[in-house]
Order: C-alpha cells, then sequence, then structure tokens
C-alpha cells in the first residue's frame, strides 16, 4: 500500500454523513516546496518535512498535490495526505514505496534535504476533523499507510487537550511496518483520552495480547466503540481493507452515515 490518496465518491455518498460546517477555508493554490528533513519511518516508507512559506496551514485530514518535474519537462503529480495539521509552514508527509510507481520510488529512496518541489493544497473539506468542544467519541480505522491522515488527528487531539475519547485500530503486517511510532505512544500518555489496539497480521511483538492474523469482524467489533456509542468514525487504507472494514461496521450495526472513509492506491 502507497501514500497516494485516491477516492470514490460516487460509492461514498450514499453511505457516509456529509461534512460538518467547515471553518473560513484556506484556499488551495500551487506552493514552492523545500524538502526540510527527511527521515526512514519503516522498512519501506520515508518522512518528509517540507518547508512550505506560503502554506496557509489545513486541518488535521487533509492532503495535498505533489508535483514533480523532469529535466525534460515530463511532470508526474500524486496526492498524499499530510500527517501534520495547524498553521504552520512545515507540512510533514509519509510516503510508502510502490516499486513500480511513477513518483514514491524517487521521495523514498532519491529525494535529498534541500530538493524544491511544488505542492498544491490544502484539499479536502470532508475528510478532516476539528476540536469542537463535544464529548461524541471518535474511533479511527487504519490499514498501514492509512495511518498518515489519522495521526494528524490523533496529534490534533492532544495538542487540544480535546476531552473527545478517541479510539484507534491499527492494522498492520509487522511490528517493523508502524508508521509514527513516537507519536502514538506520545498520544498515549497525553492529556486526551486516547486509546489505541494495533492488529499486526503477519508477526507480533512478544508479549502483545492480540496473536498475529488477518483483522477479522470479530477483532474489530472487541477493538472500536460499539454502535451505541455513536462514534464519529473515519476509516483511511487500501481500497480492499476499506470496503471490507466498512462492511463489517454495517454488519454490527453502525450507522454508516457517520462514516467517513479514504482509499489508498498506488503511486
Amino acid at each position: 500500500m502507497s501514500g497516494q490518496l485516491t477516492t470514490d465518491d460516487a460509492g461514498l455518498e450514499a453511505r457516509v454523513a456529509p461534512a460538518p460546517p467547515a471553518p473560513p477555508r484556506r484556499r488551495p493554490a500551487w506552493h514552492d516546496a523545500t524538502v526540510a528533513a527527511l527521515a526512514p519511518e519503516t522498512p519501506n516508507a520515508r518522512r518528509i518535512v517540507l518547508d512550505v512559506p506560503t502554506w496557509p496551514g489545513n486541518d488535521a485530514g487533509q492532503h495535498l498535490d505533489l508535483r514533480l518535474t523532469a529535466e525534460d519537462g515530463y511532470q508526474a503529480t500524486r496526492s498524499y495526505s499530510i500527517a501534520s495539521s495547524g498553521d504552520g509552514t512545515r507540512v510533514t508527509l509519509a510516503v510508502d514505496r510502490v516499486d513500480d510507481g511513477e513518483v514514491s520510488p524517487f521521495l523514498v529512496d532519491a529525494v535529498e534535504v534541500g530538493d524544491d518541489l511544488e505542492v498544491h493544497g490544502p484539499l479536502g473539506g470532508w475528510f478532516v476533523w476539528r476540536p469542537t468542544g463535544s464529548e461524541r467519541p471518535v474511533q479511527l480505522i487504519a490499514g498501514g499507510s492509512g495511518i498518515v491522515p489519522l495521526v494528524a488527528m490523533v496529534d490534533a487531539h492532544a495538542a487540544a487537550e480535546d476531552l473527545q475519547p478517541f479510539r484507534l485500530l491499527y492494522a498492520v503486517r509487522a511490528p517493523e511496518d508502524v508508521f509514527f511510532r513516537t507519536e502514538l505512544d506520545a498520544a498515549q500518555r497525553a492529556t486526551a483520552p486516547f486509546d489505541l489496539t494495533t492488529v499486526y497480521s503477519r508477526r507480533a511483538p512478544v508479549g502483545t495480547g492480540i496473536p498475529a492474523g488477518r483483522l477479522t469482524r470479530a477483532t474489530l467489533a472487541d477493538a472500536v466503540l460499539p454502535p451505541e456509542a455513536g462514534a464519529l468514525v473515519y476509516v483511511c487504507g487500501s481500497t480492499p481493507f476499506v470496503e471490507q472494514v466498512l462492511t463489517w461496521l454495517g454488519e454490527l450495526g453502525h450507522d454508516t452515515r457517520d462514516v467517513r472513509a479514504e482509499r489508498f492506491g498506488g503511486s
């Protein structure tokens, strides 16, 4: 699974709740960006911090388009979720390599600090979370690199010391495939209420309470807030992962009008 964002609006409109009223919009535009920092995120992914002097800020859960231009003028543009939020001009991405992709191999293996890129955003006003002062709980469900926009929500929730209960179910292959481990650990120590369950499909760390195995409906039911909690649910991951989770949530009695989903594809 990669970091490229794809959407399926026609399939979602009848199944999920409309977006809440938005604050004054940060208008999307093209911006010049410079790579400010790089770090390995997983064996197959890289964290990329961009310095974007004209960036207007973004809400947790929004995304951007990133454009590369080759020496011969050829351009390739891909969409990536943003792992940061707020009014700053530093933008954090986490890109998972797709070996036959056009953009992600360059971003993971070749881009260097100081390189210039172009980004367009911020984009999206539906798959976002903002501190509201409401006590309505939030359930996050991520598969692999689908954690990227959700960790922005977790960080924003902690920074705001928001009292809404937050719960995250994170499905990954193995311990080394966990994105944003430091941030997730810090969120569990923060004042804002946050609970994390990680399901490992191939290899679980020693001492984990859940043996390795693919996510099942029973595992999901045990890990997420019950339907009667009335949670707002965000789901992000590959298309098969998201479709399966949406099906299970409906079968378990969750109101799918309260579910917001985004899918990731190749890049």
